[in-house]
């Protein structure tokens, strides 16, 4: 049976290689689990359990593996030392994933702290517009690998708000766009279709509008879906590759 570990940092690099310098391929953020494939007194090369991911993290004092009650629902939930807003300690990326120990009025302590219980849901939670509140990334830096509030990409952008959702998504989007099956026409685009060219996606959030992670403008954009489309043919020579209908 595979062993399982869980982060317990708020976000932490997947490098390509046992590097800081290497890429940054993803990141895994506060509850994600991990296997191991190996370990220096550096590094270790993991699996993520999540989304199947390999890469290398350096070698911390992780958790033993929880099953977590609740999840963040918030861009970036602050943590108290106490069951009150009077002493921050950290702070916790949407989509983090924790285990409630006590409850306590207003907030709920995990392994990190004490957490605003509105800024949670129960870990069965799910949207039934699963991309309901991507626009809380407007204007969130542009990170190759990102999937947090410090910075995120277009693949990233996608997987978190599905992941939320207890909805499986690759991390990449040259995985996504072979994962989703309903294939449609830029005519008919309407709310929540996804599309992709090669090495990026962006998300319509109406027949005419689309928001996306955007390394050109090295931010977390809503754009015209035409424009974007003409943009993207003329400034990097890509032609859309795929509608996705979820």
């Amino acid at each position: 049976m595979t062993k399982y570990l869980s982060n317990n940092y708020s976000v932490i690099n997947l490098h390509k290689k046992p590097s800081t310098k290497s890429e940054v391929v993803t990141q895994m953020l506060y509850g994600e689990s991990f296997s191991i494939f190996k370990k220096t007194s550096k590094w270790l090369k993991i699996k993520i359990k999540e989304d199947g991911y390999k890469g290398y993290i350096q070698n911390k004092n992780f958790l033993k593996f929880f099953k977590p009650s609740h999840k963040v629902s918030i861009l970036k939930a602050k943590v108290y030392k106490f069951p009150n807003k009077r002493k921050k300690v950290n702070i916790v990326p949407f989509g983090s994933k924790i285990k409630v120990l006590e409850k306590k009025s207003n907030f709920f302590k995990f392994s990190k702290g004490w957490i605003n219980k509105n800024d949670i849901k129960p870990i069965s939670y799910a949207e039934k517009n699963p991309f309901k509140k991507i626009n809380i990334f407007r204007s969130v830096k542009y990170k190759w690998g990102g999937k947090s509030f410090k910075g995120i990409d277009c693949s990233g952008l996608i997987q978190i708000f599905l992941n939320f959702n207890n909805k499986f998504c690759p991390r990449d989007a040259k995985d996504q766009v072979k994962y989703f099956k309903k294939n449609i026409k830029l005519k008919n685009i309407k709310k929540n279709d996804i599309i992709y060219w090669k090495g990026h996606v962006a998300l319509a959030i109406s027949n005419k509008k689309l928001i996306h992670a955007y390394g050109p403008m090295k931010k977390t954009v809503i754009m015209g879906i035409n424009q974007t489309v003409k943009r993207i043919e003329k400034n990097a020579k890509l032609k859309v590759i795929g509608i996705k209908r979820l």
